[in-house]
């Protein structure tokens, strides 16, 4: 099937065109474009130089039990890609504010929400076990903050049990700050069921909702989370982020994003906003609306972006030392859909392997669509294989 159509304009909420068709090709290890078989074009735009990661060793971490054994890193142990120090973890030995007193009792939903309200750097005291809270509120960062740091441990769970949204932030569009940082943390059971409604850009992110400020995610897993199945521009089973401040990017980093699904990107979606992928593992997501964007006819719109949606003016996506496979859409981008409407933008993957992430009506890699100020592009590829 030949067209269809995604993007977003340049104020909040908007959207434009993006016709695909099916393609396949390889993608070459080396630095250069992967070949295209598709003959179409798209509304986009993005302006930011290609952060170029420069691929390192990184010795993986290893979250610790009560027994002294361990979990599995979340993410790619094997990624091997440099780590810039905007993107590393934050130390959290003198922390703020500290969930618990010792017991999985007293760690609560209302611990937490009174604890994000508040800011700062924020720990957990559960006791020497592993602990899963479920969330029966969104914990909501305060515009007056500077700073929130949610630290896990690699010991909590926050499930939202399949009806709540667990993070929110709204700093105003483009605002620098406050900064969200979560790190050595799971999430599961998550949902946001806030529909799209015209005029807004607040919907999506079933885990983590975010517009403006500045987001970091460090060795964290996202297993089962979803947003509201349906919608043109709505996105982010896992996480959500609009608006956000252009000089920083989202710092996605030694994460896992597993079984996640939205009406588009099912792990990751960004509207105004450039992504750093870094040493992570994304499988096994679903975008499940259908009818791309705009919506066609009869259609409620979605379905791009399997585990990544990205669209805006003037961004980049940059996908380094990570695995993406299984991921499916049921129109473009079965891995990720990147269209940027104006400004100019580059989808980069480095040190990577995509493979087997289909894509049901549209692409011009495997597994991806790319198009930049209206007309389809190639990612940058250097060190990968995609197919």
């Amino acid at each position: 099937m030949a067209a269809v159509t995604a993007c977003a304009g340049t104020v909040p909420g908007a959207s434009s065109a993006d016709p695909g068709a099916t393609a396949t090709a390889v993608a070459s290890a080396a630095p250069a474009a992967v070949a295209s078989a598709a003959t179409s074009h798209v509304k986009k735009t993005s302006p930011h130089a290609p952060r170029t990661a420069v691929p390192g060793k990184t010795a993986p971490r290893m979250r610790a039990t009560s027994s002294g054994s361990t979990l599995p890193a979340a993410g790619n142990p094997g990624g091997g890609a440099t780590v810039p120090s905007a993107g590393q973890e934050v130390v959290t030995t003198r922390p703020d504010h500290v969930i618990g007193n010792g017991t999985p009792a007293s760690c609560t939903s209302a611990a937490l929400v009174a604890a994000v309200a508040a800011g700062g750097v924020i720990t957990f005291s559960c006791g020497p076990d592993l602990v899963t809270i479920t969330m029966t509120a969104t914990a909501t960062v305060a515009n007056t903050s500077h700073r929130v740091v949610l630290d896990g441990g690699g010991k909590v769970t926050l499930s939202g049990g399949g009806t709540t949204q667990i993070l929110s932030m709204n700093a105003g569009w483009e605002q620098q700050w406050p900064q969200l940082v979560v790190q050595n943390l799971t999430f599961t059971g998550a949902y946001s069921g806030a529909a799209q409604t015209k005029g807004s850009s607040v919907y999506g992110g079933g885990a983590i909702f975010d517009e403006g400020g500045q987001l970091k995610v460090v060795d964290s897993a996202f297993v089962g989370d979803s947003c509201y199945a349906s919608g043109p521009d709505l996105g982010g089973g896992a996480i959500r982020a609009v608006g956000m401040y252009p000089a920083s990017p989202v710092y996605i980093t030694d994460d896992t994003f597993r079984q996640d699904s939205c009406s588009n990107g099912g792990a990751l979606s960004g509207l105004f906003a450039g992504f750093d992928v870094i040493n992570s593992v994304l499988t096994d997501n679903k975008a499940i609306g259908w009818g791309a964007n705009p919506a066609a006819a009869g259609t409620a719109g979605g379905g791009s972006g399997g585990a990544i949606y990205t669209d805006g003016a003037q961004y980049d996506l940059s996908v380094t030392g990570t695995v993406m496979r299984g991921n499916t859409a049921r129109e473009g981008g079965g891995g990720i859909f990147f269209v940027v409407n104006s400004g100019g933008g580059t989808l980069q993957i480095a040190s990577s392997t995509l493979h087997d992430n289909p894509s049901g009506e549209f692409q011009n890699a495997p597994g991806i669509f790319d198009s930049v100020n209206g007309h389809e592009a190639q990612p940058v590829v250097v060190s990968s294989s995609i197919g």
